[in-house]
């Protein structure tokens, strides 16, 4: 499935699509600045920006992992990075004050581009690191990508102020995609010989019949769900709970991608010597707990010390979850890969689900209700999985 070594040399350039792939969490800090380039009437348009990212990963997945399987990973990621640099050249050559449109082609080119990296990036990763340290690696990836996301607000906040235009973001992040496109394409990596037709779409579907596959999938719509929707609620329960101001309330998806960050990182160094399903069942019951006192804290300290304790502890699920499905099939690589890639769309699912029982309590605990059920799940997943519980 690997080498038999990590050779550094390899690991680098492949890690270093990780910190690509954080671009697309830049929509949601830049939405407030696109909408105040708009008039009123039109402003609403920009709160379907994400959707133009998310979309595409139940859209695309699938089909890209069945190009994949002709053409290979590494020149597959390279179109992905094609897409992500066409994406970010579009908003920024149409200029300031330019039709909503313009943003919509972008970021759905961004968007493909991105779910091209995930899908490629991911098992691309399997032919430069060995079995035992995968898991270790899509978690040090997550914390290059999460780096990546935490950089961007500050990026556009210094395009802002320093540059005078925070649209020079789009040609600072074109530029970085570009280098790194560079450096992947410079690099020899040797890849298993690819299967001379692509599995139909249909046929990677069949692979859901295995009940472990079913589980993990679910379980990747569920983390990516529990990930965007603490990212949406944390500004609004300073908001509810705090009096914080709008323009201050970033603060807390600001703490929850520090911890998400810092507990990646961590988590990256653990997984090399502890059993990833242990791990995994370990940090989503904190996760849970945390959770669970949420609900009747109004300090703002307390809030933001458990939205930094449930973006440190789910940190690494994902990476858990996506590596013990390639365990399942390994021969399968490129198809796992782009099936559970397909259940980032939980990031578009999630959000609006939270929006009714919100509306109906009339607080923010009616979203923390829709993702304490996403982590439920995720706790019954982690309990489900015993024939990787021991090493």
């Amino acid at each position: 499935m690997g080498t038999d070594k990590v050779d550094k040399r390899l690991l680098g350039p492949v890690l270093a699509g990780f910190f690509i792939m954080g671009f697309c969490d830049m929509v949601a800090p830049i939405t407030g600045r696109i909408a105040a380039e708009l008039p009123p009437d039109r402003q609403q348009l920009v709160s379907f920006l994400p959707t133009m990212v998310f979309l595409w990963f139940l859209v695309l997945s699938l089909p890209i992992a069945a190009v994949m399987n002709r053409i290979g990973r590494k020149a597959t990621a390279l179109a992905g990075y094609a897409f992500t640099v066409v994406g970010l050249t579009v908003p920024y050559a149409a200029g300031t004050g330019c039709a909503p449109v313009w943003y919509f082609v972008g970021f759905g080119l961004l968007g493909i581009g991105n779910t091209i990296l995930q899908v490629s990036l991911n098992p691309l990763l399997t032919n430069v690191v060995k079995g035992d340290a995968l898991t270790s690696s899509l978690t040090a990836g997550q914390v290059v990508k999460a780096v990546s996301s935490f950089c961007g607000p500050f990026i556009a906040a210094f395009a802002a102020g320093t540059l005078g235009n925070w649209q020079y973001l789009f040609p600072i992040f074109a530029l970085i995609t570009l280098l790194s496109a560079a450096w992947l394409m410079c690099t020899p990596i040797r890849e298993e010989a690819e299967a001379p037709q692509a599995s139909p779409v249909g046929a990677t579907f069949a692979l859901l019949k295995d009940r472990t596959v079913l589980l993990l999938f679910l379980g990747i719509v569920f983390v990516v769900g529990v990930d965007v929707g603490m990212n949406t609620v944390a500004p609004k329960l300073l908001i509810e709970r705090g009096g914080y101001p709008v323009e201050q309330a970033g603060l807390g998806s600001s703490v929850y991608f520090v911890c998400r960050t810092v507990g990646a990182l961590i988590g990256s160094i653990l997984l090399v010597r502890m059993n990833d399903v242990r791990y995994f069942r370990i940090h989503i019951f904190a996760a849970i707990a945390a959770m669970a006192v949420l609900y009747f804290v109004q300090g703002t300290v307390g809030m933001l010390a458990l939205i930094g304790a449930i973006g440190f502890a789910c940190s690494s699920i994902f990476s858990v979850i996506y590596s013990t499905a390639l365990k399942c099939h390994p021969e399968k690589a490129n198809e796992i890969s782009g099936l559970m890639i397909t259940g980032v769309c939980g990031g578009a699912v999630i959000p609006p689900l939270m929006g009714f029982p919100t509306d109906l309590l009339g607080s923010q605990t009616g979203s923390l209700l829709v993702i304490s059920a996403c982590m439920l799940y995720l706790a019954g997943c982690a309990l489900a999985l015993r024939r990787f519980a021991a090493k």
